[in-house]
C-alpha cells in the first residue's frame, strides 16, 4: 500500500548526495519548536479544521485536506489509477465499540475519489466496490483493481466497464481453498500487495509474493517466509521495508530481498531510533503502564504501521528517499533517514527526540502513508477513538478501563486523507497514462516522481504489447532518453525491468548494462541475470566473474545472492572469490549466512517424509501460522526479535523448558490463554495474547510446529533407537512397525485442555506452570 519520487532538477541534486553505497548527506534542520506539552488531553471530537490545528509539522511544510467524512469512513489505505484517480479502502466494521460487535459484517467498501477542478481537493465520490468484509490488499492494474478481502488469500479483479465508477465486473484471480487462515484476529492478517521494481508483487505474513500474467496471479513460494504486519513499501531499487507492529518493530526486512532469506542486523538503527516522541500524554497503549514514561507519553513504538518511501518531486532534495511510518497510538509519523554504507542499510531519527508529524488530537490516528502523483505525501487517518483490536480490549484489561474511561469508543464513522505540501511546491500535471499508448508511457520511465516511474512501467509489462521492445532495448542501453543524462540511471533501470516483465530480455543487452558506468544499473543488471547464471550461461559468467572486482559494495552483494544456486562450476568459482575477498565484510557475511539459513529451510519436507499424512499436515499447517503470526515477535528462527537495542518483545522459544518433550500440554495452555508476567527472570515489552478462540486443530498446528522445529527430543529408553518408539506391531510382510516418537499435539489433546481451563479468564504465569512429569 505505499507510493514513489524526485523532480528532475531535484534528481541531480540529490545525486550529489546519495549514491548505492555511500552515505546520504542530510543538510535538513534537525531542531524545530514543538507546542507545549498536553498531559491531560481530552477525548473531544474534533472537525477537519479543529483537528489540523493540533498537527505539527517541521518549517516549511504544511498539511491540506483531501478528503473526510461523510465521503470517506475509516479509511485504512489509498492507491491511484494510471489516471490518478484515489481508491480508499475502508474499513467500515473495525472496531465500533470496544466489544467489536458486528466486526465480521460485509459492509466495508472501497470507495473511489476524483479531483475534477485539479485543486489537490476530492470533490467527486463513487463506491467502485459495496459489501465487502474489511478489505485487506488493493493494487490498481490498468482499468482493474485487484482486491483481498480479510479471512481469505483469495483475490480479485474487479473493473468498471460502463464509466459510472462503480465496479460490474468481478474475476478471480487467484484462490486457495487449502489456505489456513487466522480469521479470529484480524490484526494477523495479510496486507501489502506492492507491486516492486522486480515486477513481483509482495506482502506481510503470507510466505508468498505474486506476479499478475494473463489475468492470473501466479504464486511464488518465499521459502523463509515473509515479514511485516500492517504495510509494506520499496525504494527506488527494489529494496523493501517491512514493520512488525506485533514485535514493536518499526522497520525490518530492508536488507536483502526475502526470497533470498531473512536478514536483519541488531544495530540497523540503534535503541534511541525505537523511542516515540508524542506531543501530549498516551495513556491509551496496550500493555499498560511499563510501555509508559513518566510523564504518560508512549516511551516506544507499539504500533508502526503504513510505511513508505518519499520518492516525490516536490519536496527539498534531502528529502528523497526517506523512509516514512506511522504511529497511530503515539498520534505521530515518523521521518527517517535511509543510510547506504559498504552495502549494509541502516535507519536513524531524522529529528532528534521529535517526530515529523505530530498531534495533540486523541482521536488523530494516522495509518497509512503515500507519496502521490503529484509528488506531496499523503497521510491516512483513521480517525477514531480505539485503534487496538478486540483481541486486547476485553473487559478488566487495562486498556478497557481506559476507553471506557476516555470515552473513547464514542468516535466512529470518521476518517482523513490530508496530503503535506512544501513552501516550495508546483502544480503538477494530472496523469492521463490509461489513455495513453504504450509508445507514449514511455517517456515516464525516467520521470522524477517515482510514482510515475513505476506506474509507467506496470502499464507497460500488463498491456505485453511488444511494439516497445526495440526501444525500451535502447533506453537501457543509454542510447536513447527522454530525461536528462545526469538523472538517466532510473530510466534505464526501469527500462530494464519492463523488458523483463515483457519476457523480452537477451544476454547482450545484460552485458552492456554490468558495463554501466552508474554502480545501481549495474546492480539491476546482475540481478535480471540470475535465471541465466542459474542455467550456466558462460557468456553472462564471464562478464559476472568480472564484477568481483567492482568497487561497489551493493554489486558484489547482489553477485553473491544471484550466484548462490549456482550449478555451474564457473558460477561457483566466482561465488567462492567474492566471498574469499570479503572475509571481513560484514554485508558478504551475513549475506551468505541468510543464503545458507534459507537453503536449510528448503530441506524442511524432508524432515517429515516418515510422518503419517495426518501430522505432516497439521505441522505444514502450524509452519504457515507461526511465520505469519508468531515470528511477529518471536522471530522466524524463534530466537526473538533484538533490533534496535531496545530489548525483545517477546521471549525466544528456542531451548525454553516449555518446549521439551514432555512439555506439550503446558504450552497448550499458553496457546490457549496467554502468558504473563517475566520469564526466566526477563520482563518482556508485549504479553502472550490468548489464542483460544482458534479451533482446537488450529492450536495443535501451531503446538506441533512448535514442537518440532524448535522443541526438545523425546527421552530415550535403554535399548531404543533414537527417535523410534519401540517395535509394538508387525506389518502385512511380517516385519515390525517401528513409529516415529512424534511431537505432534492433536485436537482432542486441545479439546480436554481447553475444557480443564474452562473457567480461566487470565492469562497463565510461569509460576503457576509446573513441569509436566515423563510419562
Amino acid at each position: 500500500m505505499k507510493s514513489t519520487i524526485a523532480f528532475l532538477g531535484l534528481i541531480f541534486i540529490s545525486l550529489l548526495i546519495y549514491n548505492c553505497s555511500g552515505v546520504k548527506k542530510s543538510t535538513v534542520t534537525r531542531d524545530f519548536k514543538v507546542p507545549e506539552f498536553k498531559p491531560d488531553p481530552a477525548s473531544t471530537f474534533l472537525s477537519p479544521r479543529e483537528s489540523m490545528q493540533t498537527m505539527h509539522l517541521p518549517p516549511g511544510y504544511r498539511l491540506q485536506l483531501v478528503a473526510s467524512e461523510p465521503m470517506i469512513k475509516e479509511p485504512v489505505a489509498i492507491a491511484w489509477d494510471g489516471n490518478g484517480r484515489m481508491y480508499v479502502m475502508e474499513m467500515r466494521t473495525y472496531m465500533q465499540d470496544a466489544d467489536a460487535n458486528g466486526e465480521q459484517e460485509k459492509s466495508s467498501r472501497i470507495s473511489l475519489l476524483e479531483d475534477t477542478d485539479g485543486d489537490g481537493v476530492m470533490d467527486k465520490s463513487t463506491v467502485f466496490i459495496d459489501s465487502l468484509l474489511l478489505p485487506r490488499m488493493m493494487q490498481p492494474v490498468g482499468n482493474e483493481l485487484l482486491v483481498n478481502e480479510s479471512n481469505t488469500i483469495d483475490i480479485y479483479s474487479y473493473s468498471d466497464t460502463n464509466g459510472d465508477g462503480k465496479a460490474d465486473v468481478k474475476i478471480p484471480v487467484y484462490q486457495n481453498d487449502k489456505y489456513v487462515v487466522n480469521d479470529m484476529n484480524m490484526e494477523h492478517q495479510r496486507s501489502g500487495l506492492d507491486w516492486n521494481l522486480d515486477n513481483w508483487m509482495y506482502l506481510t505474513y503470507d510466505a508468498v509474493r505474486f506476479r499478475y500474467t494473463n489475468g492470473k496471479m501466479l504464486a511464488d513460494t518465499i521459502v523463509s517466509g515473509s515479514s511485516g504486519q500492517w504495510g509494506m513499501t520499496h525504494d527506488d531499487y527494489g529494496r523493501l521495508f517491512y514493520s512488525r507492529a506485533g514485535g514493536e518493530i518499526p522497520a525490518l526486512g530492508f536488507q536483502i530481498n526475502p526470497k533470498y532469506g531473512a536478514l536483519d542486523f541488531p544495530d540497523q538503527y540503534n535503541a534511541a531510533f525505537a523511542e516515540v516522541w508524542p506531543i501530549i500524554a498516551t495513556p491509551d497503549v496496550q500493555g499498560g503502564l511499563p510501555r509508559l514514561r513518566p510523564d504518560q507519553t508512549l516511551n516506544h513504538f507499539t504500533a508502526p504501521t503504513g510505511q513508505s518511501i518519499y520518492r516525490g518531486d516536490q519536496f527539498p532534495a534531502d528529502f528523497s528517499g526517506d523512509y516514512l511510518v506511522c504511529e497511530p497510538v503515539a498520534r505521530a509519523v515518523r521521518r527517517a533517514e535511509v543510510v547506504h554504507q559498504n552495502g549494509k542499510t541502516t535507519l536513524q531519527n531524522v529529528y532528534q527526540n521529535k517526530e515529523f508529524l505530530s498531534s495533540s488530537d486523541m482521536n488523530f490516528r494516522p495509518v497509512n502513508s503515500a507519496t502521490g502523483p503529484d509528488g506531496h505525501l499523503y497521510i491516512v487517518d483513521m480517525h477514531r477513538g480505539i485503534i487496538q483490536q478486540g483481541n486486547w480490549t476485553q473487559p478488566g484489561s487495562y486498556l478497557r478501563q481506559k476507553i471506557d474511561s476516555l470515552g473513547l469508543a464514542a468516535n466512529v464513522g470518521h476518517g482523513r486523507i490530508y496530503r503535506i505540501v512544501h513552501e516550495g511546491s508546483k502544480r503538477t500535471e494530472k496523469p492521463d497514462m490509461l489513455n495513453r499508448k504504450p509508445a507514449e508511457l514511455l517517456a515516464y520511465l525516467g520521470h522524477a516522481n517515482g510514482w510515475w516511474r513505476d506506474n509507467a512501467q506496470k502499464e507497460l509489462v500488463a498491456r505485453a504489447d511488444q511494439s516497445v521492445v526495440p526501444a525500451l532495448k535502447e533506453i537501457a542501453a543509454g542510447k536513447r532518453t527522454f530525461v536528462r543524462k545526469e538523472t538517466g540511471h532510473l530510466e534505464r533501470i526501469h527500462a530494464l525491468w519492463t523488458l523483463e516483465g515483457l519476457q523480452a530480455m537477451d544476454t547482450e543487452l545484460l552485458i552492456t548494462a554490468m558495463n554501466d558506468p552508474d554502480a545501481r544499473v549495474r546492480k539491476t543488471a546482475v540481478w535480471i541475470s540470475e535465471p541465466f547464471l542459474k542455467s550456466g550461461d558462460r557468456t553472462l559468467l564471464e562478464q559476472a566473474g568480472k564484477l568481483v572486482q567492482d568497487t561497489d559494495d551493493d554489486v558484489r552483494v547482489q553477485l553473491l545472492l544471484s550466484l548462490y544456486n549456482s550449478k555451474s562450476d564457473q558460477g561457483k568459482t566466482i561465488m567462492n572469490q567474492i566471498l574469499e575477498k570479503g572475509q571481513t565484510h560484514e554485508m558478504l557475511l551475513a549475506t551468505k549466512t541468510a543464503l545458507d539459513k534459507n537453503e536449510n529451510v528448503r530441506t524442511f519436507g524432508s524432515r517429515l517424509g516418515q510422518m503419517d499424512e495426518a501430522s505432516r499436515k497439521l505441522i505444514i499447517n502450524g509452519a504457515g501460522i507461526f511465520k505469519s503470526l508468531c515470528a511477529s515477535c518471536h522471530g522466524a528462527d524463534a530466537k526473538g526479535l533484538a533490533i534496535g537495542g531496545a530489548g525483545m518483545a517477546a521471549p525466544p522459544l528456542a531451548g525454553s523448558p516449555r518446549l521439551e518433550f514432555t512439555e506439550k500440554n503446558n504450552l497448550i495452555r499458553i496457546v490457549l490463554k496467554g502468558l504473563t508476567g517475566p520469564v526466566e527472570g526477563k520482563e518482556y515489552t508485549s504479553i502472550m495474547p490468548a489464542m483460544e478462540a482458534n479451533s482446537d486443530e488450529w492450536i495443535a498446528s501451531v503446538v506441533s510446529y512448535i514442537r518440532h522445529d524448535f522443541g526438545g527430543r523425546p527421552p530415550r529408553k535403554k535399548g531404543e533407537v533414537p527417535g523410534m518408539a519401540p517395535a509394538a506391531t508387525n506389518n502385512e510382510s511380517g516385519f515390525p512397525v517401528r513409529k516415529i516418537s512424534s511431537p505432534v499435539v492433536t485436537a482432542e489433546e486441545v479439546r480436554k485442555i481447553r475444557e480443564e481451563s474452562a473457567t480461566r479468564k487470565t492469562a497463565w504465569t510461569i509460576q503457576e506452570l509446573k513441569p509436566e512429569q515423563q510419562e
